[in-house]
């Protein structure tokens, strides 16, 4: 049989992702030299610094060196991901209500209805590419259709959304090159014109109100006063980029590791209550954002390291998802594990607001492909090719024979 290692490499995952190919970490926290920046492996680690905001703070732009961030401060307003506390709490509960399980579970006769109509625009034939055909068009077009922005206009949000992922990956804090920096100022310019789409929604929607989410953002009131342009366009653009990828590398994922193990693939196909515990299970063993980052707010001891204040910190959640003290035979794929405490959505008050919608997304377009597709699998003539990344697990392409 073919080992997980094997697999991994012939996927093409990120060589810096060890722990995908079995291997432990050196210790719970250790410092890359190399990057600049702390990386927190250990399980309790990670808990501990998700958990404590005031001293790990999500803002970690204040400790960037400035002429990296040349042109981004036009993106500093209303970026959830980059506030903490109270400024936090109280954007994020702007839109809460969007995403309650009620009004998600509402979302499933639209989400079946997408996922059929998805399918049946595939070209005659027995093959299919999971992530453009589906796995990507999905979740853009639910979140899309939320906020009120035309779902036509999902190339150009993967375009502007994939340069900013992509020139964030492997970034040097203590001696970026020359095409690291070119990489970050190209991406900005393509988060620009994002914004500049965006600014064009919120600027009619003062006009013109609608019933959607960039509307509620605009008449929205905190502390008694309006968000401003800038922060609901840059909240925006976070909840469309951020709404669509955990979904689609959940839902390629999912599949990938089915295939990956026929036993279970079978077991799945026969009973689909097994379902939610297999994307469970996905997401514990290939994590789509396996690492999220932190700054510190005042020197801390952690793992045994004395880290100083105004560090970088990457926890990286795709490893403390294999610890072994938590999830017994962490390297095995097994769908029945209980209890599954991962952190693929993260911990705290930063939790992927949008984990239910991902996980039903994933749970209704898996459903609906094995009632089409019930014999699906991976085209062993053109293998899955993951996404360049450390910090984030998923196929970019999945190529399957129907």
């Amino acid at each position: 049989m073919t080992s997980m290692a094997d697999m991994v490499d012939s996927w093409g995952a990120h060589p810096a992702q060890f722990w995908l190919r079995g291997r432990a970490p050196e210790a719970p926290v250790v410092f890359d030299a190399q990057a600049g920046i702390w990386c927190v492996y250990g399980y309790e680690e990670v808990q501990h610094v998700l958990a404590n905001p005031a001293t790990y703070s999500s803002n970690t732009q204040r400790v960037v060196p400035q002429e990296m961030l040349e042109g981004a401060d036009q993106f500093r307003e209303g970026n959830l991901i980059q506030m903490d506390a109270l400024e936090h709490k109280k954007l994020r509960g702007l839109i809460s209500h969007a995403f309650n399980p009620k009004v998600v579970a509402d979302l499933e006769p639209r989400i079946a209805e997408l996922t059929h109509e998805l399918l049946d625009a595939l070209p005659a034939g027995d093959r299919m590419e999971l992530v453009e055909d589906l796995a990507y068009p999905l979740p853009v077009i639910v979140i899309a259709e939320l906020l009120g922005v035309p779902s036509a206009d999902r190339d150009k949000f993967r375009q502007w959304g994939t340069a900013l992922l992509e020139a964030t990956q492997e970034f040097s804090f203590t001696d970026p090159s020359d095409a690291q920096r070119q990489q970050l100022q190209d991406a900005m310019r393509q988060v620009a014109k994002l914004s500049d789409y965006m600014r064009e929604h919120v600027l009619d929607r003062r006009k013109n109100p609608r019933d959607d989410l960039i509307t509620k953002l605009v008449q929205a009131e905190v502390d008694g006063e309006h968000l401003t342009d800038n922060e609901v366009v840059n909240f925006s653009h976070i909840l469309l980029i951020a709404g669509h990828i955990t979904t689609t590398m959940l839902l390629g994922n999912s599949i990938l590791c089915l295939d990956s193990h026929p036993e279970w693939f079978a077991r799945v196909r026969a009973d689909r209550g097994l379902i939610p515990a297999a994307i469970e299970e996905s997401l514990r063993y290939l994590s789509p954002f396996a690492g999220t980052a932190r700054a510190t707010t005042t020197a801390v001891e952690l793992g045994g390291e004395h880290i100083p204040a105004d560090s970088i910190l990457v926890t990286f959640l795709g490893v403390a998802n294999r610890s072994p003290k938590h999830f017994p035979d962490p390297d095995v794929f097994d769908p029945t594990r209980d209890p599954n405490p991962h952190m693929a959505f993260g911990r705290g008050a930063h939790f992927c607001i949008g984990a239910p919608l991902a996980r039903l997304e994933g749970k209704v377009a898996l459903n609906i492909l094995l009632d089409r597709h019930p014999h699906l699998r991976t085209d062993p003539d053109r293998p899955p090719r993951f996404l360049p990344s450390l910090s984030m697990t998923g196929v970019r392409e999945l190529p399957l024979v129907l």
